[in-house]
């Protein structure tokens, strides 16, 4: 993990705030019974933050489980020291070597998945390795149907090389309250279809379905372990509820200029300045998860107390500000998402969700560690 240190030199750095992480994830845990498990995702980069760094500042705080969505997003996880369990959402066929040598657990959601990993276990002569079933009660993406069971149960019988450790489900629409008679209809059929699977084997595995927003309005039925997404990292799906925001995004400025009547700035000359235009130069662009429809004052960021709307077009690797009657010197720090400007109030602007905010950060942008 990279602690915090003096920045003078550096421009562009994600700070994760270790108290706000803590903050929330006591918070989802609150509302969960003290014997539910609670697993964290830190799939893409842990949305953005930093996998490594999330993954142990998680470790630490005590989560029950970690989620990846591909074995080499796991594997970098055990070789950095990450030693809970982790679960593979989307393991696919061929890392299976990998993940059973690592102790990973990978989610099976269809029959050629599962005779694959058992294939390979054949091989190393192993038994009772831990699975995760994937049902698919309504989002259709992956998972088996309910008409898919009996065959499933039936080469899982005479299957000793698997034990199902885990059956779960995805919600779709938990965060849609409107939507709510669908996801009603998701656990109705997750609780038929993870029935009939414990009728078949002779044993309940434990149970999944609830996400972030669905830890958060419906924890009447969390089972036996809730996956904790977007919330933890400061995201709730209640109107009004404000959680502390763990990543902020700063650069510090390179450069000051002021302009005149007639100058233009940036590609295309879009941006148009005015007698005593000030424009600050900051070294962020579309390469750095700043989206180019963020161009020619469509946002503004904060420096010093202020907020300040870009100028012309986003480039690469550098933005331009209109910083016109902010006091403001080179190295002065800019929040491009934090506590303000938020994360959903630039997912507003383009009309998409904080998700792709935080996941648009590429590793170039170094994370940093907070308290």
């Amino acid at each position: 993990m990279i602690e915090m240190r003096a920045m003078e030199d550096d421009f562009s750095r994600l700070e994760l705030n270790l108290n706000h992480a803590v903050e929330n994830y006591r918070y989802f845990r609150s509302l969960l019974e003290p014997q539910t498990k609670l697993l964290v995702l830190v799939k893409a980069n842990a949305y953005g933050h930093g996998a490594v760094e999330f993954a142990s500042m998680m470790q630490r705080a005590g989560a029950d489980y970690l989620a990846v969505a591909y074995p080499v997003e796991g594997l970098e996880l055990r070789r950095n020291g990450i030693s809970l369990p982790i679960l593979v959402l989307t393991a696919g066929t061929d890392f299976y070597p990998e993940i059973i040598q690592t102790r990973m657990e990978p989610s099976i959601p269809n029959l050629y998945s599962l005779k694959k990993l058992v294939s390979v276990l054949r091989e190393q002569g192993l038994k009772d390795y831990p699975i995760h079933i994937k049902l698919d009660t309504g989002m259709h993406r992956l998972g088996f149907m309910g008409s898919e069971l009996p065959e499933l149960l039936e080469y899982l019988r005479q299957t000793p090389e698997v034990r199902v450790k885990a059956l779960f489900s995805h919600l779709c629409v938990a965060d849609e309250p409107e939507q709510d008679a669908f996801t009603q209809g998701q656990f109705e059929l997750f609780e038929k279809y993870t029935r009939q699977v414990a009728d078949g084997l002779g044993y309940m595995p434990m149970r999944h379905i609830l996400n972030s927003a669905g830890i958060e309005r419906f924890p009447e039925h969390q089972y036996d372990m809730a996956r904790l997404g977007i919330g933890i990292y400061g995201i709730s799906a209640l109107p009004g509820k404000q959680l502390a925001p763990v990543a902020s995004l700063k650069c510090k400025i390179l450069q000051i200029k002021q302009l005149g009547p007639g100058d233009t700035v940036g590609y295309g000359r879009w941006g148009q300045a005015h007698e005593g235009t000030v424009i600050a130069t900051i070294p962020v662009g579309y390469a750095d998860g700043i989206d180019r429809h963020f161009s020619r004052g469509a946002v503004s960021f904060s420096l010093n107390g202020h907020r300040v709307p870009t100028i012309g077009n986003i480039c690469m690797d550098m933005c331009m500000l209109d910083i016109t009657g902010v006091p403001a010197k080179v190295g002065d720090t800019v929040t491009i998402f934090g506590e303000d400007p938020t994360v959903s109030e630039l997912a507003g602007i383009l009309g998409t969700i904080p998700y792709e905010i935080l996941a648009s950060v590429p590793r170039r942008i170094e994370r940093l560690v907070v308290r």
